[in-house]
């Protein structure tokens, strides 16, 4: 069972061009598949709410319960909502009454069946959540860019058209990239569906430059084929040296090739044959191929570096199909990744998380910075350790993200550690001066009390840290003033 939106004719923020185009595409292609499908396209709230009504109460008794949204599409609060066509969100109060909350499709969904699979192609530039944020003022904090990373219950599986947090591209021609890689991928004969978005991944980055990276939360079970492989019946009888001479043939033909179609061809037709193993093993090295030549160009210097050369431009097609077939890592595989690793700590470093020297050696201090980088972001990663879409991730962060740690003897003063400067000793000096003749000859003046005659003798502050002192009152007499320790009372006695 399906559910297709896709929203283009907004009445109050200029038209989208292609979510109508992917909504329809998406239909045909589900049907291809014996989906049974519920669409809308250009709803209001009345309409977007009397779908997703129709949509649950027909989940009871499906296998896999899909959704697929293409239009506007917001995050506030870390809760992702639908933009109807008559949303206008002009105020936050706003949100309760025009937007539909994702989460109220996602949950009846885990709740019917248990197989579930979502498409969010809705992280376009949305001017509803400029409005929204305009109105919000110090509060616009919460609205976020793009769409929030949505944690998936047992069995499901959510596809966001471009990371969270990022904004993804409408592309130029009938469909979005997303839908684009996902109308050419999806129902591959006897294809699992994780290694479909795979696909479709690589797709998105070619046809982006590397500008959008599709990102997918899974917590599927098992693998999800959407179109089985159908038993082919062999059309020379049962004579099995006739197949294993045709089988023969077919792999002689395809060993050297660097096209994984021809490889999904072979297990389409021999899935028991005598070369399953390698083929899946020839299909996993041209994965890694594409893999490395998308890490290769989101690697580009921002000083105008030249890209890797790849097949076909100044290096022969046949060295392609070499590096794609050899398992075995060469000395260019360690350098890109050292690249990778040497980027990311580049950009820790300068988001403020101490990954220490930037020498592309991934160790203790990078993972711990890392680690600092996921918890003050509130980013899920699923292992400390680089990846091109963790760099992406990394190079969108326009502000320091770490606080400022700086040691005891240092202090933060305009976003650097600089050191405590130490207070100049003073030395206090109680002004004793010496009686004069006249002084002495008047002790007879002295008050009779030593602590009334210590209080008009001691200047105020003088004694401050001093347990012991002797002075000289102005009639000419000496005191000598003790006390236990600091703070406590003085002790004054004539001499």
């Amino acid at each position: 069972m399906a559910l297709v939106i896709g929203n283009s004719a907004y009445r109050n923020v200029p038209e989208l061009p292609n979510p109508a185009n992917d909504a329809s595409d998406m239909e045909a292609k589900l049907r291809s598949l014996d989906f049974d499908i519920i669409i809308g396209r250009d709803l209001d709230l009345d309409g977007v709410r009397a779908v997703i009504r129709e949509f649950v109460a027909k989940l009871d008794g499906a296998d896999i319960a899909l959704f697929y949204y293409a239009g506007h599409g917001l995050q506030v609060n870390g809760e992702n909502y639908i933009a109807p066509v008559d949303a206008t969100l002009l105020s936050y109060i706003d949100l309760e009454f025009e937007a539909v909350p994702m989460n109220m499709v996602l949950s009846a969904m885990e709740r019917q069946t248990h197989v579930n699979l979502v498409f969010l192609d809705a992280c376009r530039d949305n001017p509803l959540a400029v409005n929204l944020a305009r109105s919000m003022g110090t509060r616009s904090f919460s609205i976020g860019r793009g769409l929030a990373k949505v944690g998936s219950g047992i069995g499901s599986l959510i596809a966001f058209a471009t990371q969270p947090g990022n904004v993804a591209l409408d592309g130029v021609g009938r469909n979005s990239p997303f839908t684009a890689a996902l109308l050419r991928h999806l129902g591959k004969p006897g294809r699992d569906i994780t290694r479909e978005l795979i696909d479709v991944r690589r797709d998105v980055l070619e046809a982006t430059d590397g500008k959008q990276v599709p990102w997918d939360s899974s917590s599927l079970t098992g693998e999800v084929v959407l179109k089985p492989l159908v038993e082919q019946e062999s059309t020379t009888g049962n004579d099995p040296k006739h197949d294993n001479a045709a089988e023969l043939v077919f792999w002689e033909t395809i060993k050297a090739s660097s096209d994984r179609n021809e490889f999904d061809a072979y297990l389409q037709q021999y899935p028991n044959g005598a070369f399953v193993k390698l083929a899946k093993a020839k299909i996993r090295n041209i994965e890694k191929l594409a893999s490395d030549e998308a890490v290769a160009k989101l690697e580009t210097s921002p000083d105008g570096a030249a890209q890797p050369q790849t097949p076909g431009v100044g290096v022969p097609a046949s060295a392609g199909r070499v590096a794609a077939l050899n398992p075995q890592p060469d000395e260019s595989d360690v350098e890109r990744d050292r690249d990778l690793a040497r980027s990311i700590q580049k950009e820790l470093n300068r988001v403020g998380c101490r990954a220490g020297n930037e020498d592309g050696l991934w160790g203790a201090a990078s993972r711990r910075a890392l680690s600092q980088f996921a918890k003050n972001r509130r980013f899920e990663i699923a292992a400390l350790e680089p990846s091109v879409t963790l760099l992406e991730q990394l190079r969108m962060q326009k502000i320091r993200i770490c606080p400022l740690i700086c040691d005891s003897n240092h202090q933060e003063r305009d976003g650097r550690c600089v050191a405590i400067q130490a207070p100049a000793k003073r030395t206090i000096q109680t002004p004793v001066t010496p009686p004069t003749k006249t002084q002495k000859a008047s002790l007879g003046t002295c008050p009779t009390d030593a602590h009334i005659a210590a209080r008009e003798a001691i200047p105020r502050g003088s004694g401050r840290g001093r347990t012991a002192m002797t002075l000289t009152h102005s009639c000419g007499r000496d005191l000598s003033c003790r006390r236990p320790g600091r703070g406590m009372r003085w002790s004054c006695s004539w001499l």
